[in-house]
């Protein structure tokens, strides 16, 4: 479920097809996040689930999967 949300908002935000997104996909990479959509997406993650996105966790987080999972310790 968080998968699928986060599928969503990603889609939303950077104007890609939910199909190319996996958990493997790189954020930056794949995807093609700058810095300004990296704090856009973080935004939308943070209403979306009721969490906080630290600087520090945005700079560990590469791919979707470590999203996923960093989304899924904090709910």
């Amino acid at each position: 479920m968080v998968f699928e949300k986060i599928k969503k908002i990603i889609s939303e935000q950077l104007e890609v097809d939910q199909s190319i997104i996996s958990e493997g996909s790189s954020i930056t990479g794949e995807l093609g996040a700058d810095s300004l959509d990296l704090v856009d997406l973080a935004m939308s993650i943070e209403d979306e689930f009721d969490i906080e996105l630290s600087d520090d966790a945005l700079d560990k987080i590469k791919t979707v999967g470590d999203l996923v999972n960093y989304i899924e310790d904090r709910i």
